[in-house]
């Protein structure tokens, strides 16, 4: 029998400073682990001030994770290690696998609206320090679907009605799903069983489990009484949920969009400074040491 899974947690993003002086709001961070394992971080960057993103985040090393950068608006310029360099231009993703050891620099264009997200996922122990690699996946390469009931939904990573996302081959197993539910309309969807899955709201409102009962949730920051009220679920709002083979989305008058990340538990020690997350923090100091004395990079591989 299917088991639809009910909302956990529910919370709002923190305003945030990072890299060289870029405003974001960060949905969940340090704080939160090991509650959102195999994730580690979400940001949300979104400003037409070009203030808020220009100075954007230089040079800088990353060890033992991957990081996901979706833009839905602007453009980010990318250079690494490796030798990649590039614009990551609207509807496009860059996944980055730092493994071993990568140094990048990840820097906004303005002028205009900036709007896109980067989540951490971590890596296990037998993969911290595999060759590092990088993805680019151009606007077109992410499949888009419509779903009985009245949803569309992109594909970054994943398969759904037998349509697959360009990144695979993925250690944690994760999906990355981009959603539209519109209005008075349901998304109902399979979820593996001990995956751990959160949505996190882009645009609109929408209830985000079976029951609709908010007197179930602990909500946690602004909007908390709002939520008790109606239960619909806004902007800038993380739903981390329960276990169970299905999650169910549904709307009112107003259409909703969404993220709709899973992944496979890793279930160990996070050491974690910084950009660089390990298991232990002997492995930490080394990872830094190594930094300072310039043999932090162990492979130049990985473009794909």
């Amino acid at each position: 029998m299917n088991a639809v899974r009910k909302v956990r947690k529910v919370w709002r993003g923190t305003p945030t400073l990072e890299g060289a002086g870029v405003r974001l709001k960060r949905a969940f961070g340090y704080q939160h682990v090991p509650e959102l394992d195999p994730f580690l971080l979400l940001d949300d960057f979104h400003s037409n001030d070009e203030r808020d993103y220009i100075a954007g985040f230089p040079w800088h090393p990353h060890r033992g994770i991957e990081t996901i950068t979706y833009v839905l608006h602007g453009r980010v310029e990318h250079g690494d290690s490796m030798g990649n360099a590039g614009i990551i231009h609207s509807d496009e993703v860059q996944w980055m696998t730092a493994g071993s050891g990568i140094i990048h620099q990840e820097m906004p264009k303005g002028p205009g609206l900036l709007w896109g997200f980067q989540l951490w996922a971590n890596l296990p122990a037998s993969h911290k320090m595999m060759d590092p690699r990088y993805r680019e996946v151009k606007s077109g390469q992410t499949p888009e679907i419509s779903v009985e009931g009245g949803a569309k939904v992109r594909i970054i990573c994943g398969e759904l009605n037998g349509v697959k996302g360009p990144v695979r081959d993925i250690v944690t197993d994760p999906e990355y799903l981009d959603v539209r539910v519109a209005p008075r309309s349901e998304f109902l969807h399979t979820a593996k069983l001990g995956h751990t899955v959160f949505a996190y709201v882009i645009e609109g409102k929408g209830y985000f489990d079976q029951g609709r009962d908010p007197y179930a949730y602990e909500m946690e920051g602004a909007n908390y009484f709002d939520f008790k009220r109606n239960c619909l679920i806004g902007p800038e709002s993380l739903i981390l949920f329960d276990d169970g083979d299905q999650v169910k989305f549904t709307t009112a008058d107003e259409a909703v969009r969404f993220l709709l990340v899973s992944g496979k538990p890793i279930r160990e020690p996070v050491a974690w400074y910084g950009p660089i997350v390990m298991n232990t923090q002997e492995e930490l100091r080394i990872a830094f040491e190594e930094y300072e004395k310039g043999t932090f990079i162990k492979s130049g591989k990985g473009k794909s």
